[in-house]
Protein backbone atom coordinates (compact mmCIF):
# COMPACT_ATOMS: atom_id res chain seq x y z
CA UNK A 1 0.00 0.00 0.00
CA UNK A 2 0.88 3.43 -0.55
CA UNK A 3 0.67 5.01 2.89
CA UNK A 4 0.17 3.98 6.41
CA UNK A 5 -2.65 5.28 8.37
CA UNK A 6 -3.14 6.64 11.59
CA UNK A 7 -5.95 7.82 13.67
CA UNK A 8 -5.27 11.21 14.39
CA UNK A 9 -8.75 12.68 15.53
CA UNK A 10 -11.24 10.64 18.04
CA UNK A 11 -14.62 11.99 18.80
CA UNK A 12 -17.80 10.27 19.92
CA UNK A 13 -21.17 11.18 21.90
CA UNK A 14 -22.38 10.15 24.99
CA UNK A 15 -24.50 7.25 24.72
CA UNK A 16 -28.22 6.43 26.07
CA UNK A 17 -31.23 4.78 25.42
CA UNK A 18 -33.39 7.63 24.92
CA UNK A 19 -32.72 11.66 23.97
CA UNK A 20 -35.39 12.50 22.09
CA UNK A 21 -34.85 16.19 21.81
CA UNK A 22 -31.48 14.94 19.94
CA UNK A 23 -31.80 13.78 15.97
CA UNK A 24 -29.41 11.53 14.10
CA UNK A 25 -28.08 14.49 12.12
CA UNK A 26 -27.37 16.14 15.98
CA UNK A 27 -25.41 12.96 16.90
CA UNK A 28 -23.62 12.77 14.23
CA UNK A 29 -22.85 16.87 14.06
CA UNK A 30 -21.22 16.62 17.83
CA UNK A 31 -19.07 13.20 17.28
CA UNK A 32 -17.41 14.80 14.18
CA UNK A 33 -17.42 18.11 16.16
CA UNK A 34 -15.05 16.21 18.88
CA UNK A 35 -12.97 14.52 16.24
CA UNK A 36 -12.20 17.19 14.65
CA UNK A 37 -11.05 18.94 17.36
CA UNK A 38 -9.58 16.01 18.39
CA UNK A 39 -7.40 16.36 15.45
CA UNK A 40 -7.08 20.03 15.19
CA UNK A 41 -8.59 20.30 11.79
CA UNK A 42 -11.95 21.80 10.23
CA UNK A 43 -14.42 19.87 7.99
CA UNK A 44 -12.42 21.65 5.22
CA UNK A 45 -9.63 19.38 5.63
CA UNK A 46 -11.44 16.09 5.38
CA UNK A 47 -11.20 14.85 1.41
CA UNK A 48 -13.52 12.09 1.90
CA UNK A 49 -16.14 10.72 4.50
CA UNK A 50 -17.53 6.82 5.21
CA UNK A 51 -20.48 6.63 6.81
CA UNK A 52 -21.85 3.82 8.87
CA UNK A 53 -25.37 2.86 9.82
CA UNK A 54 -27.87 -0.32 10.12
CA UNK A 55 -30.47 2.35 8.46
CA UNK A 56 -32.89 -0.53 7.73
CA UNK A 57 -32.79 -1.39 11.44
CA UNK A 58 -34.49 1.67 12.01
CA UNK A 59 -36.93 1.64 8.79
CA UNK A 60 -34.72 4.79 7.29
CA UNK A 61 -33.25 4.13 3.70
CA UNK A 62 -30.28 6.10 2.39
CA UNK A 63 -29.97 8.18 5.95
CA UNK A 64 -26.82 8.69 5.22
CA UNK A 65 -27.68 10.72 2.03
CA UNK A 66 -30.28 12.71 4.29
CA UNK A 67 -27.76 13.63 6.70
CA UNK A 68 -25.08 14.32 4.61
CA UNK A 69 -25.74 18.47 5.90
CA UNK A 70 -24.47 17.13 9.88
CA UNK A 71 -21.60 15.20 8.77
CA UNK A 72 -19.95 17.15 6.14
CA UNK A 73 -20.16 14.44 3.30
CA UNK A 74 -22.22 17.13 0.81
CA UNK A 75 -19.74 17.80 -2.40
CA UNK A 76 -17.13 15.06 -1.02
CA UNK A 77 -16.82 11.09 -2.27
CA UNK A 78 -16.98 8.49 -0.09
CA UNK A 79 -18.79 5.50 0.70
CA UNK A 80 -22.18 4.18 3.05
CA UNK A 81 -21.56 1.03 4.97
CA UNK A 82 -24.55 -1.75 6.10
CA UNK A 83 -22.98 -4.70 7.56
CA UNK A 84 -25.00 -5.53 10.65
CA UNK A 85 -23.13 -5.79 13.21
CA UNK A 86 -19.56 -4.87 11.97
CA UNK A 87 -20.77 -1.94 10.25
CA UNK A 88 -18.66 0.29 12.61
CA UNK A 89 -15.36 -1.98 11.55
CA UNK A 90 -15.93 -2.45 8.70
CA UNK A 91 -16.35 1.54 8.22
CA UNK A 92 -12.88 2.10 9.68
CA UNK A 93 -11.45 -0.16 7.61
CA UNK A 94 -13.28 1.34 4.46
CA UNK A 95 -11.31 4.66 5.24
CA UNK A 96 -8.20 2.61 5.96
CA UNK A 97 -8.78 1.57 1.95
CA UNK A 98 -9.16 5.40 1.14
CA UNK A 99 -6.03 6.19 3.05
CA UNK A 100 -3.59 3.34 2.33
CA UNK A 101 -4.03 3.46 -1.37
CA UNK A 102 -2.82 6.69 -1.65
CA UNK A 103 -6.01 8.16 -3.15
CA UNK A 104 -6.68 10.31 0.43
CA UNK A 105 -4.64 11.73 2.92
CA UNK A 106 -7.12 12.68 5.15
CA UNK A 107 -10.17 10.88 5.50
CA UNK A 108 -13.36 11.37 8.08
CA UNK A 109 -15.14 8.02 9.24
CA UNK A 110 -18.27 8.10 11.34
CA UNK A 111 -20.59 5.33 12.45
CA UNK A 112 -24.16 5.83 14.45
CA UNK A 113 -27.76 4.90 15.40
CA UNK A 114 -30.59 6.31 17.20
CA UNK A 115 -32.65 3.24 18.46
CA UNK A 116 -34.92 4.81 20.52
CA UNK A 117 -36.74 5.81 17.33
CA UNK A 118 -36.49 2.42 15.76
CA UNK A 119 -35.47 -0.42 17.54
CA UNK A 120 -33.40 -3.07 15.76
CA UNK A 121 -35.18 -6.17 17.11
CA UNK A 122 -38.32 -6.01 15.31
CA UNK A 123 -36.35 -5.08 12.13
CA UNK A 124 -34.02 -8.54 12.86
CA UNK A 125 -37.01 -10.51 13.92
CA UNK A 126 -39.46 -10.50 10.82
CA UNK A 127 -36.46 -10.83 8.11
CA UNK A 128 -36.85 -14.57 8.34
CA UNK A 129 -39.42 -17.25 6.91
CA UNK A 130 -42.67 -16.94 8.46
CA UNK A 131 -43.69 -20.18 7.71
CA UNK A 132 -40.80 -21.85 9.21
CA UNK A 133 -38.84 -19.82 11.96
CA UNK A 134 -40.75 -16.50 12.50
CA UNK A 135 -42.48 -17.64 15.89
CA UNK A 136 -39.15 -18.74 17.08
CA UNK A 137 -37.01 -15.93 16.41
CA UNK A 138 -36.49 -12.96 18.90
CA UNK A 139 -33.85 -10.97 17.27
CA UNK A 140 -30.16 -12.52 17.62
CA UNK A 141 -30.92 -14.06 21.36
CA UNK A 142 -32.04 -17.38 19.57
CA UNK A 143 -28.25 -18.28 17.84
CA UNK A 144 -26.26 -16.54 20.86
CA UNK A 145 -28.22 -18.99 23.55
CA UNK A 146 -27.70 -21.55 21.53
CA UNK A 147 -23.49 -21.05 21.31
CA UNK A 148 -23.53 -20.61 24.52
CA UNK A 149 -24.95 -23.44 25.58
CA UNK A 150 -22.56 -25.47 23.26
CA UNK A 151 -19.14 -23.54 24.96
CA UNK A 152 -20.83 -24.24 28.12
CA UNK A 153 -21.17 -27.61 27.47
CA UNK A 154 -17.87 -28.18 25.72
CA UNK A 155 -15.48 -26.07 28.19
CA UNK A 156 -16.54 -26.64 31.91
CA UNK A 157 -17.75 -22.64 31.60
CA UNK A 158 -21.19 -21.98 34.01
CA UNK A 159 -23.37 -19.37 34.42
CA UNK A 160 -21.55 -18.12 37.41
CA UNK A 161 -18.52 -16.60 34.77
CA UNK A 162 -20.93 -15.18 32.57
CA UNK A 163 -22.62 -13.03 35.34
CA UNK A 164 -18.72 -12.29 36.61
CA UNK A 165 -17.98 -11.17 33.14
CA UNK A 166 -21.11 -8.47 33.11
CA UNK A 167 -20.52 -7.70 36.65
CA UNK A 168 -16.72 -7.04 35.31
CA UNK A 169 -18.40 -4.83 32.48
CA UNK A 170 -20.76 -2.80 34.62
CA UNK A 171 -17.39 -1.64 36.89
CA UNK A 172 -15.84 -0.76 33.89
CA UNK A 173 -18.98 1.14 32.32
CA UNK A 174 -19.24 2.84 35.56
CA UNK A 175 -15.48 4.48 35.32
CA UNK A 176 -16.45 5.55 31.26
CA UNK A 177 -18.92 8.68 31.27
CA UNK A 178 -20.19 7.97 27.46
CA UNK A 179 -21.56 4.46 28.41
CA UNK A 180 -24.51 3.80 28.27
CA UNK A 181 -25.73 1.04 30.97
CA UNK A 182 -23.26 2.21 33.77
CA UNK A 183 -25.10 1.42 36.76
CA UNK A 184 -23.38 -1.21 38.71
CA UNK A 185 -24.14 -5.27 39.38
CA UNK A 186 -22.99 -7.75 41.13
CA UNK A 187 -22.50 -11.39 40.49
CA UNK A 188 -25.69 -12.22 42.45
CA UNK A 189 -27.18 -9.47 40.52
CA UNK A 190 -26.81 -10.71 36.94
CA UNK A 191 -27.67 -14.23 38.13
CA UNK A 192 -31.37 -13.06 39.45
CA UNK A 193 -31.84 -11.13 36.20
CA UNK A 194 -35.13 -11.94 34.15
CA UNK A 195 -34.30 -15.35 31.93
CA UNK A 196 -34.68 -14.26 28.16
CA UNK A 197 -33.99 -17.23 26.50
CA UNK A 198 -31.35 -19.86 28.39
CA UNK A 199 -29.02 -19.22 29.29
CA UNK A 200 -29.19 -15.54 28.49
CA UNK A 201 -31.09 -13.35 31.38
CA UNK A 202 -31.58 -10.15 30.46
CA UNK A 203 -28.64 -8.10 31.73
CA UNK A 204 -26.26 -11.02 29.77
CA UNK A 205 -27.61 -9.40 26.54
CA UNK A 206 -26.49 -6.61 24.77
CA UNK A 207 -28.96 -2.83 25.64
CA UNK A 208 -30.38 -1.23 22.68
CA UNK A 209 -28.36 2.38 22.44
CA UNK A 210 -28.24 5.59 20.68
CA UNK A 211 -25.26 7.37 19.81
CA UNK A 212 -22.54 8.02 17.19
CA UNK A 213 -18.47 7.97 16.75
CA UNK A 214 -15.78 9.61 14.78
CA UNK A 215 -12.55 9.17 14.02
CA UNK A 216 -9.75 11.14 11.72
CA UNK A 217 -7.62 8.85 9.35
CA UNK A 218 -4.41 10.30 7.87
CA UNK A 219 -1.31 8.88 5.87
CA UNK A 220 1.91 9.07 7.39
CA UNK A 221 3.03 12.31 6.12
CA UNK A 222 -0.16 14.09 6.95
CA UNK A 223 -0.34 12.06 10.97
CA UNK A 224 3.31 13.40 11.63
CA UNK A 225 2.07 16.83 10.67
CA UNK A 226 -1.10 16.79 12.48
CA UNK A 227 -0.72 14.69 15.63
CA UNK A 228 1.34 14.10 18.40
CA UNK A 229 0.22 11.08 19.61
CA UNK A 230 -0.97 8.66 16.79
CA UNK A 231 -2.19 5.72 16.44
CA UNK A 232 -1.47 3.36 13.72
CA UNK A 233 -4.16 0.95 11.75
CA UNK A 234 -1.39 -1.40 11.57
CA UNK A 235 -3.40 -4.70 10.26
CA UNK A 236 -6.84 -5.94 9.80
CA UNK A 237 -8.64 -8.80 8.33
CA UNK A 238 -12.21 -9.68 7.59
CA UNK A 239 -13.83 -13.10 7.26
CA UNK A 240 -17.54 -13.81 6.19
CA UNK A 241 -19.24 -16.51 5.30
CA UNK A 242 -22.52 -17.50 4.51
CA UNK A 243 -23.58 -20.20 6.69
CA UNK A 244 -23.85 -20.64 10.41
CA UNK A 245 -21.47 -23.38 11.06
CA UNK A 246 -18.87 -20.96 10.01
CA UNK A 247 -19.29 -18.14 12.33
CA UNK A 248 -20.42 -20.27 15.67
CA UNK A 249 -18.86 -23.33 14.90
CA UNK A 250 -21.43 -25.93 15.95
CA UNK A 251 -20.12 -29.22 15.76
CA UNK A 252 -17.07 -31.57 16.36
CA UNK A 253 -14.59 -29.75 14.00
CA UNK A 254 -14.96 -26.21 14.77
CA UNK A 255 -12.96 -23.35 12.83
CA UNK A 256 -15.30 -20.39 12.99
CA UNK A 257 -14.72 -17.00 11.35
CA UNK A 258 -13.18 -15.47 14.55
CA UNK A 259 -10.77 -18.07 14.76
CA UNK A 260 -9.75 -17.89 10.75
CA UNK A 261 -9.60 -14.21 11.51
CA UNK A 262 -7.09 -14.30 14.66
CA UNK A 263 -4.85 -17.13 12.69
CA UNK A 264 -4.42 -14.47 9.58
CA UNK A 265 -4.00 -11.82 11.85
CA UNK A 266 -1.28 -13.10 14.19
CA UNK A 267 0.44 -14.65 11.68
CA UNK A 268 1.10 -11.89 9.45
CA UNK A 269 2.19 -9.65 12.60
CA UNK A 270 4.24 -12.50 13.85
CA UNK A 271 2.15 -12.90 17.21
CA UNK A 272 2.91 -16.07 18.89
CA UNK A 273 1.52 -14.94 22.57
CA UNK A 274 -1.10 -12.57 21.61
CA UNK A 275 -1.84 -11.86 25.54
CA UNK A 276 1.84 -10.34 26.19
CA UNK A 277 2.42 -9.00 22.68
CA UNK A 278 -1.18 -6.61 22.39
CA UNK A 279 -1.85 -5.28 25.68
CA UNK A 280 -5.67 -4.27 25.64
CA UNK A 281 -8.25 -6.13 23.52
CA UNK A 282 -11.92 -3.96 22.90
CA UNK A 283 -14.24 -6.73 21.44
CA UNK A 284 -17.80 -6.56 19.85
CA UNK A 285 -19.30 -8.66 22.71
CA UNK A 286 -23.03 -8.56 22.56
CA UNK A 287 -23.80 -10.93 25.37
CA UNK A 288 -21.74 -11.98 28.01
CA UNK A 289 -20.41 -15.70 27.02
CA UNK A 290 -18.73 -13.81 24.60
CA UNK A 291 -15.79 -12.88 26.22
CA UNK A 292 -14.78 -15.94 27.19
CA UNK A 293 -15.22 -17.76 24.28
CA UNK A 294 -14.28 -15.51 21.79
CA UNK A 295 -11.32 -14.88 23.38
CA UNK A 296 -10.06 -18.54 22.31
CA UNK A 297 -12.45 -18.34 18.89
CA UNK A 298 -9.44 -15.25 18.17
CA UNK A 299 -6.95 -18.03 19.37
CA UNK A 300 -6.02 -15.29 21.81
CA UNK A 301 -5.98 -18.05 24.48
CA UNK A 302 -5.98 -21.63 24.61
CA UNK A 303 -9.78 -23.97 24.05
CA UNK A 304 -11.11 -23.61 27.25
CA UNK A 305 -9.16 -21.39 28.94
CA UNK A 306 -11.47 -18.24 28.67
CA UNK A 307 -13.61 -18.75 31.66
CA UNK A 308 -10.82 -19.70 34.06
CA UNK A 309 -9.42 -16.01 32.58
CA UNK A 310 -12.67 -14.42 34.04
CA UNK A 311 -12.19 -16.93 37.19
CA UNK A 312 -8.84 -15.35 37.76
CA UNK A 313 -10.27 -11.83 36.98
CA UNK A 314 -7.24 -11.71 34.15
CA UNK A 315 -9.63 -9.47 32.24
CA UNK A 316 -11.12 -6.66 34.51
CA UNK A 317 -9.53 -3.05 33.83
CA UNK A 318 -6.97 -3.86 36.41
CA UNK A 319 -6.42 -7.34 35.35
CA UNK A 320 -3.26 -8.36 33.16
CA UNK A 321 -5.45 -8.48 30.01
CA UNK A 322 -8.04 -5.86 30.36
CA UNK A 323 -10.62 -6.96 27.71
CA UNK A 324 -13.76 -4.59 26.79
CA UNK A 325 -12.23 -1.65 29.77
CA UNK A 326 -14.78 0.55 28.38
CA UNK A 327 -17.60 -1.27 29.35
CA UNK A 328 -17.83 -3.15 25.81
CA UNK A 329 -20.86 -3.54 23.68
CA UNK A 330 -22.59 -5.48 27.03
CA UNK A 331 -23.21 -2.04 28.38
CA UNK A 332 -23.28 0.36 25.07
CA UNK A 333 -25.04 -1.04 22.08
CA UNK A 334 -25.95 1.58 19.23
CA UNK A 335 -25.19 -1.10 16.14
CA UNK A 336 -24.02 1.96 14.21
CA UNK A 337 -21.02 2.67 16.08
CA UNK A 338 -20.74 -0.42 18.25
CA UNK A 339 -17.78 -1.80 16.23
CA UNK A 340 -16.30 1.92 15.02
CA UNK A 341 -16.72 2.38 19.13
CA UNK A 342 -14.04 -0.71 19.92
CA UNK A 343 -11.52 0.94 17.58
CA UNK A 344 -11.86 3.93 18.76
CA UNK A 345 -12.03 3.12 22.22
CA UNK A 346 -8.80 1.09 22.09
CA UNK A 347 -6.96 4.21 19.77
CA UNK A 348 -7.65 5.78 23.46
CA UNK A 349 -6.20 3.09 25.06
CA UNK A 350 -2.73 3.30 23.10
CA UNK A 351 -2.58 7.10 23.74
CA UNK A 352 -3.65 6.63 27.50
CA UNK A 353 -6.24 8.99 27.04
CA UNK A 354 -9.01 6.88 28.04
CA UNK A 355 -9.87 9.00 31.56
CA UNK A 356 -10.71 7.18 34.41
CA UNK A 357 -10.93 3.90 32.26
CA UNK A 358 -7.37 4.05 31.83
CA UNK A 359 -5.92 0.07 31.85
CA UNK A 360 -2.95 0.00 34.15
CA UNK A 361 -0.90 -1.36 32.12
CA UNK A 362 1.16 0.27 29.28
CA UNK A 363 -0.34 -0.61 26.23
CA UNK A 364 1.86 -0.47 22.84
CA UNK A 365 -0.31 -2.74 20.94
CA UNK A 366 -4.52 -3.45 21.22
CA UNK A 367 -6.68 -5.66 19.23
CA UNK A 368 -10.29 -4.34 18.25
CA UNK A 369 -12.90 -6.89 16.62
CA UNK A 370 -16.74 -6.48 15.33
CA UNK A 371 -19.11 -8.98 14.49
CA UNK A 372 -22.05 -9.44 12.39
CA UNK A 373 -25.10 -12.07 12.32
CA UNK A 374 -24.10 -11.78 8.43
CA UNK A 375 -21.41 -14.45 9.81
CA UNK A 376 -18.64 -11.91 9.57
CA UNK A 377 -15.42 -11.43 11.43
CA UNK A 378 -13.68 -8.23 11.72
CA UNK A 379 -10.14 -7.94 13.67
CA UNK A 380 -7.78 -4.91 13.81
CA UNK A 381 -4.45 -4.16 15.49
CA UNK A 382 -3.85 -1.05 16.39
CA UNK A 383 0.05 0.28 17.50
CA UNK A 384 1.20 2.68 19.08
CA UNK A 385 4.43 2.80 16.16
CA UNK A 386 4.96 2.05 12.66
CA UNK A 387 7.54 -1.17 13.69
Amino acid sequence: MANRVAIVGIGQTTHSGRRPYVNDGELIYDAVTNALEDAGLTINDMEAVMAGNMDFFEGHHLNDAMLNLYSGAAGRPGFKMNTGGTVGTMTAIQGWYHVASGLYDIVLVIGWEKHDEGPATPAISTITDPAVDRHFLVGAIGGLATVSVAYMQRSGCKLEHAAMVRANASQAAHRNPMAHMREIYTVEDVMSARMVMYPLNLLMCCPTSLGATAMVLASESKAKEICKKPVWMKDHVTVHVEYGGAQFGIGEKRWTSHMEAGAKLFKRNHITKPMVETQVFEMYDPFAFAIPMWLEDFLVCEANEGWKHVEKGDLKLEGPYPVSPSGGVLCTNSIGDSAILRVAEAALQIRGDAGEHQVTRDVKQALASGFGGSYWSDLLLLSKTTD
